[in-house]
């Protein structure tokens, strides 16, 4: 991790820069806001003490990195509008170097935090493209059981739900041990997305019902589920199954059909399944998956 150390007293930047560099960091120091703006660093200490030099330039430019502001008093200029522009934290002078480090640290954990998030993110979403549902999540209200005969279609209008609304996820699949701590252990602001009930035995199953009484959830069960919450069910023709799953050839011409019939002219797609064009007809017909124009 590099920081550049914006300040004019060199025997004050060049102090901080030894104790970092101590600490395993590398350091390079400015003494002016437009030769540190060409520089590239993970961390900005921005001395507020600059005669003659604005330093909105350079929390602007670097506002998606650590910018911690280093004032000697705190009023609406060095620190208020600072942080409105997106510098992330402040220190006043002087401070101890252990002081600094923490500060880092957090933030340093803060940005690894939100890359983390924003990959797993565009990884869920990127999973989920390809299944298709009318339902609108806004329409959802928590606590609520889904039944439903494909579980990545409630995945994917949960995570939608929950990104509308800025809402915590909980993960919480039945066939962790470790589910009732992890229960337990959730924010109250936090909603419970679980799984896998089919898993549990019935007193589990029951002693789980009975739990979640207390809290903000919503349960997908691929099964029936007798219970005292709200229900509804969700279910699908599109399903994308996986290598583990045996197919009927009724099922497997059926997902193959609504899979690939916008992909394909018919004759390409009676030729790959290895039947007539009419009988491709006559199935389209029996499943009821004729092309919307």
């Amino acid at each position: 991790m590099k920081i550049i150390i914006v300040e004019n007293e060199l025997y004050l930047a060049q102090s901080i820069a030894s104790k970092l560099g101590e600490n395993g960091f590398e350091t390079e120091i400015f003494t002016s806001i437009k030769e540190a703006m060409k520089s590239n660093g993970d961390v900005y200490l921005l001395s507020t003490n600059l005669p003659g030099q604005n330093t909105t330039p350079l929390i602007t430019q670097f506002k998606e990195k650590i910018v911690i502001l280093m004032v000697s008093y705190i009023n609406n200029d060095t620190v208020g509008e600072p942080l409105k522009l997106g510098a992330k934290d402040y220190i006043v002078k002087p401070f101890m170097i252990e002081e600094l480090l923490r500060k880092i640290e957090h933030y340093q954990e803060y940005q690894d935090l939100k890359k983390h998030t924003l990959l797993y993110q565009e990884y869920m979403k990127n999973l989920l493209q390809e299944i298709e549902t009318d339902f609108n999540p806004e329409k959802l209200t928590s606590p609520l059981v889904i039944q439903t005969n494909y579980q990545r279609l409630v995945d994917k209008v949960v995570f939608e739900f929950a990104q509308m609304n800025n809402k915590l996820l909980t993960f919480v699949p039945l066939g962790d041990k470790t589910w009732k701590e992890k229960i337990s252990k959730c924010s109250d602001q936090s909603l419970l997305y679980i799984t896998e009930i089919h898993t549990l035995k019935k007193t589990d199953r029951e002693q789980l019902l009975e739990l979640l009484k207390s809290y903000d959830f919503i349960l997908c069960s691929t099964s029936e589920l007798e219970t005292d919450f709200a229900t509804i069910t969700l279910n699908t023709d599109s399903k994308l199954y996986d290598q583990n799953e045996i197919l009927t050839i009724d099922d497997y011409v059926k997902f193959i059909v609504n899979s690939f019939q916008y992909k394909f002219p018919d004759t390409e797609l009676s030729k790959k399944l290895g039947i007539s064009r009419k009988s491709l007809w006559e199935k389209r017909k029996k499943y009821g998956l004729f092309k919307k124009k």
